[in-house]
């Protein structure tokens, strides 16, 4: 397997430190209000990557953490007249409800920076001890220029980096490069050797992922705009603290973008993973990620996710007609299909999912032809390639039959326009009402009373319910 490496710039062959275990590092959230779109992007990326390791046969750790300490979410508290912690703990449920609901993963380890603070500090005591950090009125710098591989991540040379500092007139920094490693706070700070203060945004990943998975890390990844400062400040601090190499390979994902410019909160060009789910499905939003690849920018528009719709809904109804004919629970071994091994060669090149989706669409056109055929045996082939495959990536194939509450609602727009029915008949809720229904439509056809069988098929299909006739019987599922 090959994976991009922003560090050398260049694909190399994946190699553990541990043999069959692999720690992943993912710079998680910073929970002071709603995840949008771009968050979407970088954490399906992430569990894709995850999930693949995963049916690789890796033992994978994966961490992934939360901020919730931070100058954004102490001036929303003081916005709202209220303290971070009621902040931070509002906005991270939010943000692990649009994750459940996007059917990411949870990652192994979860932490929490206000949980991690003894580890931060004992390594800004080590760095101070060492002479890469100095204090300052209860504020604590990294010296820049001591770590003389500074930007090496970035590809910035120190020279640029200080003709492009801002100089900051009132800073007490002994250079415009030193960057924080923790801040003087005497309102919301936390005991420190220095006085009360806060970490600043960089020691909090080195901390955590050293806590939690070594000094020596395999994957650290995250977002692209990550990759300076926040990237090349956690190598120089964890480098300088640990006296070793700090990751192997470092993977970024591309930005999400509204008219070529970033999705982000500054700009105000956002759309909430809520709004998203309001107008599309979880596997419509993974499938427009996932048809581009991951280190490509990736524009938002209506347009892509209507095509994204439609590109779920070929697999999934694919997944559907295989499923009427033969039984999930016994589908044959297929890990050495050709088409598994062209999923592997399109993954093992540095996660390539759009050619591993590819595949899945050839699956499930071979699956549609078996269907036609009435081949048992290649129906069953091409549902466990299918089923294989896209629970790989993430989606989840299973359509979720809708609750009858959900059904009662839709039903009673259009049940006083079923004269067909009777009283008794009207008062059944749900899915009772639903089997009425195909009752009376099934003993029209039968009377070959045309008029009323299309009425039914013409109601129930103004509130997107299809009515499929099978060996099994009539079923109904929504559109």
């Amino acid at each position: 397997m090959k994976l991009f490496n922003t560090f050398s710039n260049k694909l190399e062959e994946f190699i553990p430190i541990n043999e069959n275990k692999v720690t992943m590092y993912v710079c998680g959230p910073t929970v002071y209000d709603y995840p949008h779109l771009g968050h979407a992007r970088c954490y399906i990326t992430w569990d894709m990557v995850y999930r693949y390791l995963k049916f690789l046969g890796y033992d994978v750790k994966y961490c992934r953490n939360v901020t919730d300490v931070d100058d954004k979410i102490l001036k929303k508290a003081k916005e709202e007249n209220t303290t971070a912690e009621v902040i931070s703990k509002r906005y991270y449920e939010i943000f692990a409800d649009s994750m459940k609901k996007l059917n990411v993963l949870k990652p192994d380890i979860e932490p929490f920076a206000t949980k991690t603070l003894g580890e931060m500090i004992s390594i800004v005591k080590d760095l101070i001890k060492n002479d890469y950090a100095y204090v300052i009125d209860g504020d604590v710098y990294f010296r820049v220029k001591k770590f003389k591989e500074y930007g090496k991540l970035s590809k910035q040379p120190i020279e640029d980096l200080i003709a492009g500092a801002r100089v900051e007139t009132s800073s007490k920094k002994e250079d415009v490069l030193d960057f924080a490693l923790w801040k003087k706070d005497d309102e919301f700070g936390y005991p420190s050797p220095w006085g009360k203060g806060r970490p600043g945004w960089h020691i909090e990943c080195s901390a955590m992922s050293r806590k939690h998975l070594g000094k020596t890390i395999d994957i650290h990844a995250g977002g692209a705009d990550l990759i300076f400062p926040h990237h090349e400040n956690e190598i120089a601090q964890s480098e300088c603290a640990n006296g070793c190499k700090f990751v192997n390979y470092w993977l970024h994902n591309g930005f999400v973008t509204i008219n070529k410019e970033k999705m982000s909160k500054s700009l105000k060009n956002f759309v909430t993973i809520d709004d998203l789910l309001s107008n599309y499905d979880a596997n419509t939003i993974r499938f427009f990620i996932l048809t581009n690849h991951y280190r490509m920018p990736v524009e938002f528009s209506d347009t892509a996710l209507q095509g994204a719709k439609a590109g779920w809904k070929r697999i999934q109804n694919a997944v559907n007609e295989a499923l009427r004919f033969v039984d999930k629970q016994n589908l044959p071994e297929i890990s050495n299909t050709n088409e598994v091994q062209q999923f592997k060669e399109a993954m093992d090149n540095d996660f390539n999912t759009s050619k591993a989706l590819a595949v899945i669409f050839d699956a499930a056109a071979n699956a549609n032809k078996a269907v036609n055929e009435k081949n048992i045996n290649d129906i069953k082939k091409y549902a466990a390639i299918l089923l294989t495959l896209t629970d790989v990536l993430g989606f989840n194939i299973e359509k979720e039959k809708i609750s009858e509450d959900e059904l009662q609602d839709k039903l009673s727009n259009v049940i006083a326009d079923m004269d067909f029915l009777n009283e008794a008949d009207k008062n059944l809720k749900g899915y009772a009402l639903m089997e009425k229904i195909i009752e009376y439509r099934n003993k029209a056809r039968k009377e070959k009373n045309w008029a009323v069988a299309d009425k039914i098929r013409n109601l129930l299909d103004s509130i997107s319910i299809v009515l499929k006739d099978t060996n099994e019987g009539t079923v109904w599922e929504e559109r």
